[in-house]
């Protein structure tokens, strides 16, 4: 009865709406070239201007009208409308309308109740905004009983939600890799970021609690900077503070792709549903997929993360807080998923402006605005000639401009060479040199306080 009550009053806000008006491996490292100056702005991606399109019209018309846009395969943008009117707006704005059944007011009443069921870990739900729907995936995990459990909550909320197993384990990809070391596990780096309080790297949050002081080498001898912040479980980002003649010499931020190259970051971003993207780690190296879906929850072994990134890009053990980018714009780091890079597999991104936002903090190299924003941050075009210039595939979308890393001398930061896939030393070196780390840190932290982090996150250890 609770249920049928909820769907008639969504119903109810839906005809009344319809009635009245008729939304690691950040390799850092410096560049010969000289970063953009605080008053330049960054070349807006393509995936950004078709984005903009999409929703600038989803604001405008509102949740109970619309549910979502994405980038269809020939790179236009796609608004999902419940009603004719509301299709031909889309359409003289230059976009491309979809009708569906459900609105954004439904599927986030759907996720809302998903939340405020028991918490199942191994479960994971998103928006998909193509086939109109909420998708609540169950990993190999999820025993019987609760996902029949689960699979009753779903009933009980309506056809907007859509129950799928799925082969492997959700988890965090922090073990089994040489990136940077500390006591908390390994991770890859993510961004270069800065405040007036100084120079930082971006990373994932469960890669370590702050305080969690993290080494240059894979023999422990070089430490390079301490957590200092950190927000996991409930998001998934930390900062780690370069120590003092650590930090990049002229504040670049390059992802290095392996070979010697990098991909120059001009400025930061959301993604969008359809947009090729590209994710850098310490363990896989360069890999591409595409963003599935936004606002993902997950409820890792560790605790539940909210408003994560859904893509297609493979991730392993070890490539926890590199860098997801695509045409020189950050999108986020490295959270977890499912899989590994043979047989593919779901991964989560933290957003990447949301935990600048949090920080306070911005994209070293780039102009200082309001917290968390650079000043590439693109304004949505507003006519169909803007969206119609938008129009680039998705499958097209680059990296960015890649150019070759300076590596002379002490121009290379200690990220850069340790994170190129190219450069990984064998398996029995990266055992050797973390367990040497562990032996470092003995001036750092206690043995209870490291047993007890132990215990908390051990899903998260090799």
């Amino acid at each position: 009865m609770r249920h049928a009550r909820r769907r008639i009053v969504r119903r109810g806000a839906r005809f009344a709406a319809l009635g009245g008006l008729l939304f690691g491996s950040l390799m850092v490292t410096h560049a010969m070239a000289s970063e953009p100056s605080g008053s330049a702005r960054a070349p807006r991606s393509s995936a950004q201007a078709a984005a903009g399109t999409g929703a600038g019209l989803v604001t405008r018309l509102g949740a109970a009208r619309t549910a979502g846009s994405w980038i269809a395969d020939d790179g236009q943008p796609v608004v999902a409308v419940t009603d004719s009117g509301a299709a031909a707006e889309v359409k003289s704005a230059g976009a491309r309308p979809k009708v569906v059944s459900h609105s954004m007011q439904d599927l986030k009443s759907a996720t809302e109740e998903l939340s405020s069921a028991p918490r199942v870990p191994g479960t994971a739900w998103a928006v998909d905004y193509k086939k109109n729907e909420v998708v609540v995936q169950a990993d190999s995990t999820v025993s019987a009983t609760d996902w029949s459990r689960m699979t009753k909550v779903a009933d009980g909320i309506g056809d907007e939600v859509r129950m799928q197993r799925t082969q492997g384990t959700f988890t965090t990809r922090v073990n089994g890799a040489q990136a940077i070391f500390s006591t908390s596990g390994r991770c890859s780096a993510g961004f270069n970021v800065t405040s007036p309080q100084g120079e930082f790297i971006l990373t994932a949050g469960h890669c370590g609690p702050a305080g969690s002081v993290w080494f240059s080498d894979n023999t422990g001898r070089q430490q390079v900077g301490r957590t200092i912040t950190t927000a996991f479980p409930g998001s998934d980002f930390s900062l780690i503070q370069y120590d003092a003649g650590q930090q990049p010499k002229n504040g670049s931020n390059i992802v290095g792709i392996g070979g010697g190259n990098g991909v120059r970051i001009n400025g930061a971003a959301d993604p969008t549903v359809g947009q090729r993207v590209f994710r850098s780690g310490s363990t896989s190296g360069l890999r591409d997929g595409k963003v599935t879906a936004l606002n993902a929850t997950v409820n890792y072994p560790e605790g539940t993360v909210t408003g994560l990134v859904e893509t297609t890009v493979c991730a392993e053990p070890g490539d926890s807080g590199g860098p997801l980018f695509s045409e020189g714009i950050a999108l986020g780091v490295t959270s977890g998923g499912n899989g590994d890079c043979k047989t593919g597999g779901t991964t989560f991104f933290q957003p990447v402006t949301k935990a600048l936002t949090a920080l306070g903090v911005t994209l070293a190299g780039q102009g200082q605005g309001a917290a968390g924003q650079s000043s590439a941050a693109p304004s949505a075009p507003s006519t169909a000639a803007a969206s119609r210039e938008a129009a680039v595939s998705p499958g097209s979308a680059a990296p960015g401009a890649v150019e070759p890393v300076d590596t002379a001398g002490t121009a290379e930061t200690f990220v850069s060479e340790l994170t190129d896939p190219q450069n990984v030393g064998p398996g029995l070196l990266v055992i050797a040199g973390s367990v040497i780390a562990l032996m470092a840190t003995r001036f750092i932290r206690t043995e209870q306080d490291r047993n007890a982090y132990r215990r908390q996150y051990a899903q998260s250890w090799g």
